[in-house]
């Protein structure tokens, strides 16, 4: 952020108030969403009516609520794909109206778990086979490719800061595709579980996620999971992958290797502060968020995967990691935003290929 946006906010108080913040909130978000699921024109149409930064949440969960109407419409009829497509928009529609920091954090909450419930009936129609798994700290899908072996390998998907489970349905596909099952969900902090506090030590949340897959007889784990991290994900994927052995290979997308408190921007800072209920929680978890020291232990094969474009203050990106990482590389797409959303068809094909090549 610069000195003159820093004496901005200060004086504007919070990040939804800075002059001039709606229209790049608008343009800055717009690739995110659209790889998201969200068709490109009806985000148009959707933040074209906004005054305010404080309409956004009302606007998207207003749109997530037509497409429910919608799919429940064409359940009624006996229509089963067009009620399952409504209703996994009505889901991503949903989970985007929660990418702002609000001080009435409880509307976030209430409107994540429409998203989660919108989810759980989309799968209802779309894939039947997918599997509701909860524990201490997670809740996700299992999903399953339709053509695989008895007992396919698996794939955790990582989310970051403010996204979910239900933001990388593309990872997912491309990897079902491949014959490798995945397993997409919320840890603290995330999608259905925004209500808790987020955790630091989110890799001891992924082992558990291990534990549950790995206590299933319908998958292949005894080689080892594959991990595929999104922005901190991304940071949460690389430390899991240094304490967990049965992490077999890594993918981590526009993930940070530290992140410096004093020089990140007003919106990270809020949602943190949000999200973890205190100025100080959230300072704690930032100061803990530094990779200095585990990437050595990685054993097995890591990925980064970096937008030349994606430069936010106050956060080193992982890149550094590709170079500490004993079998590490890096694939650096230089017109790519964070999470190369605007650069999809440049990483996520040779990612999901390299991830299932590496399970086998």
């Amino acid at each position: 952020m610069t000195t003159t946006a820093s004496a901005a906010a200060a004086s504007a108080g919070t990040f939804l108030e800075l002059p001039g913040v709606l229209p790049q909130f608008i343009d800055g978000n717009r690739s995110r969403s659209i790889v998201c699921g969200l068709d490109p024109h009806e985000y148009d149409r959707v933040t074209a009516g906004l005054g305010s930064l404080h309409e956004w949440l009302p606007a998207f969960r207003a749109a997530g609520e037509r497409h429910l109407r919608a799919a429940e419409g064409f359940a009624a009829d006996g229509r089963a794909v067009s009620a399952g497509e409504a209703f996994r928009t009505a889901a991503r529609w949903f989970h985007c109206a929660t990418f702002l920091p609000l001080a009435d954090h409880a509307r976030t909450v209430a409107t994540a778990r429409e998203a989660d419930e919108a989810m759980r009936r989309a799968f209802g129609y779309l894939d039947p086979g997918a599997v509701r798994i909860e524990g201490e700290g997670f809740a996700g899908w299992l999903r399953r490719p339709v053509d695989s072996p008895a007992r396919p390998r698996v794939v955790v998907v990582v989310p970051g800061l403010n996204s979910g489970k239900e933001e990388f349905h593309a990872v997912d596909e491309a990897l079902l595709r491949r014959g490798v099952a995945t397993f997409s969900f919320d840890g603290p902090g995330q999608g259905a579980l925004v209500g808790t506090a987020p955790e630091a030590g989110y890799h001891r949340v992924v082992a558990r996620v291990i534990d549950a897959l790995a206590s299933r007889p319908d998958l292949d784990t005894a080689p080892g999971v594959g991990l595929i991290g999104l922005s901190l994900g991304g940071f949460h994927a690389i430390r899991t992958a240094a304490h967990d052995p049965r992490v077999l290979a890594t993918a981590a997308i526009s993930g940070p290797y530290r992140l410096d408190w004093a020089e990140l921007p007003l919106f990270v800072k809020e949602t943190l502060t949000v999200r973890s209920k205190s100025p100080a929680a959230a300072r704690e978890f930032v100061d803990r968020i530094d990779l200095t020291g585990s990437v050595a232990r990685v054993a097995g094969p890591l990925r980064v995967v970096e937008g030349g474009q994606d430069v936010t203050p106050g956060v080193v990106p992982a890149e550094r990691a590709a170079r500490e990482a004993p079998h590490g590389d890096l694939l650096l797409i230089p017109h790519g935003d964070h999470l190369l959303c605007n650069a999809q068809a440049d990483w996520l094909p040779s990612t999901a290929d390299w991830l299932a090549g590496h399970l086998g």
